[in-house]
């Protein structure tokens, strides 16, 4: 299974810099504690303080924000700046003079409309303080969507004066300008293997926006179990571990609806024909025998109609333009094995390799009725990918060199390379996630221009809740920097941002996120006492 087998046997040795007196421009940057690094900033070397009321102001802005996306999202920015320590009850009171007080934050917003669709302008521009009003931040931005990773980046220009017990701003005057290199920047998870509650994907929502990753590849359905509801055909669900672990159709909205407002598409998968087994315990009809139940039955107009309903359903909840397909690791032995099935192939006149080809297009087929654009795994390249549809997405996760190919041939990709961008492989130190480059290799702008970014994959057959966010966290926010930043800002040496790593790691903790430390691979312990940006 893709989840498994690890590829590093060792762990890349790491340095903690601590160094006073003259700094170098790049030891300069890893001053600024922000995680992933902006575009361009600027600072200086003056201290302010957030009021106690510190507003949210909108005057001039064509967003008018009747959902209250911006609203939600500047209260959760204040809630998690005001998270780590009590503040003080003269809390307007800076010590300083009034010239050192913020009293808001001032959002102005180009756009009017708060739909989030994919590809659309990220960009912000933050100034602390503004030059036409020094009382305030100024934050700006195309998109309401811009403006919620404008507010991510604020948040972590506050920090708590444990003196005056008030959070404060150093280095202003600030001016950060910014935007994201790669337009799809996800996180997999994976529901099939082990189910995760409603809160635990919540919560898992709310620590990517802190790295700016703005997709969820929902692996929803694998062999193991069918958790989800689906209307169109009720019994798929009975292939879920218990009653008690399922989602409603609702509960899949809710996910979507929640991710939305935080500027993250839900990305849904169901990996067809081979990781279906599942599909079988609520309609049996769908396996080639009782005794051979993987893959689908390519043979049977049922089994194309059960997809037609389910990505009808999907169609209802899943907004984001892509749909995942899988299409990986198929076995299509069965399908010889079985009288009816082999009876088949031979009137169609088709090898198991022709009809694994006739299954993948099918079922493209039937997205692209639905209005969807269709992601599927690399093996559907590799063995036909001249036939695939022009509007397919390639998601590389085994070859090296395959992204090259893809590209050339026209077509879009996604990398997940599993050497480096698999959380699951425990063993898989921080640095690797940050060196992996989507573009290695690819010089022709074109095709970069195919590349449409990266995907951390956190396979569910070793995690569940209880250990799901340190296995996610920090790798993930390694690999969210390189799809992020600029690649001219990305440093050639993994370990020069060991520091600034190690402080967004600590602030995740303080925010109540279980990311592990940095010192070995995932999900590792604490080597012995000490501080937290040292491990």
């Amino acid at each position: 299974m893709r989840g498994r087998g690890a590829k590093f046997a060792g762990v890349l040795p790491l340095f903690m810099l601590f160094i006073a007196g003259t700094i170098s421009a790049f030891d300069d940057i890893e001053r600024l504690r922000i995680w992933p690094l902006p575009a361009q900033v600027s600072h200086g070397g003056r201290r302010m303080y957030l009021s106690g009321d510190f507003k949210l102001v909108t005057e001039g802005t064509k967003y008018g924000d009747t959902s209250g996306i911006l609203k939600e999202g500047f209260d959760r920015m204040l809630s998690i700046v005001r998270l780590s320590h009590v503040i003080s009850g003269d809390r307007n009171s800076s010590g300083s003079g009034g010239s050192a007080l913020l009293q808001g934050l001032h959002v102005i917003i180009s756009s009017s409309t708060d739909e989030l669709e994919y590809g659309a302008d990220e960009s912000y521009k933050l100034v602390v303080p503004s030059p036409e009003k020094p009382s305030y931040a100024q934050l700006e931005a195309k998109s309401v969507y811009g403006a919620l990773h404008g507010l991510q980046t604020f948040s972590q220009l506050c920090h708590f004066n444990l003196k005056k017990k008030v959070i404060e701003i150093l280095m202003t005057p600030w001016s950060i300008t910014d935007q994201p290199r790669f337009s799809y920047r996800g996180l997999l998870i994976d529901t099939s293997r082990h189910y995760l509650p409603l809160p635990v994907i919540k919560n898992v929502i709310d620590s990517m926006t802190y790295a700016k990753l703005n997709v969820l590849h929902w692996h929803i359905v694998d062999t193991q179990s069918f958790p989800l509801e689906i209307p169109s055909y009720p019994k798929l669900w009975n292939g879920a571990y218990s009653s008690s672990q399922r989602y409603t159709f609702e509960d899949a909205a809710e996910i979507v609806n929640y991710a939305q407002r935080r500027g993250i598409h839900v990305l849904a998968e169901i990996d067809v024909p081979g990781h279906a087994l599942s599909w079988g315990k609520g309609y049996p009809a769908l396996w080639p025998s009782k005794n051979c139940q993987e893959p689908l039955d390519v043979s049977s107009d049922f089994t194309f109609k059960v997809i037609d309903g389910i990505l009808s359903d999907f169609s209802k909840i899943f907004k984001f333009k892509f749909v995942h397909l899988g299409g990986d690791e198929v076995n299509t032995t069965c399908w010889s094995a079985t009288p009816r099935i082999a009876q088949w192939l031979k009137k169609h006149r088709m090898s198991e390799a022709e009809a694994y080809q006739y299954f993948v297009l099918r079922a493209q087929k039937i997205a692209l009725s639905h209005g969807y654009e269709i992601i599927n795994w690399e093996e559907t390249f590799i063995n036909f990918g001249s036939k695939l549809n022009s509007k397919t997405v390639v998601h590389n996760w085994l070859n090296t060199g395959l992204v090259e190919n893809v590209t050339a041939s026209g077509l879009r990709c996604i990398v997940s390379n599993q050497e480096y961008w698999y959380l699951d492989h425990i063993d898989a130190p921080w640095q690797g996630f940050y060196a992996n480059e989507p573009l290695q290799n690819i010089t022709d702008k074109k095709q970069q221009s195919l590349v449409l970014g990266g995907e951390v994959c956190m396979w569910g057959e070793h995690i569940d809740a209880s250990d799901i966010e340190q296995t996610i966290w920090p790798r993930a926010a390694a690999a969210a920097e390189r799809l992020w930043t600029p690649y001219a800002k990305l440093a050639k040496n993994p370990n020069k941002v060991t520091t600034r790593l190690a402080h967004f790691r600590c602030l995740l903790n303080r925010r109540g996120v279980a990311a592990a430390p940095l010192v070995g691979g995932g999900r590792v312990v604490p080597l012995e006492p000490g501080s937290c940006l040292a491990q």
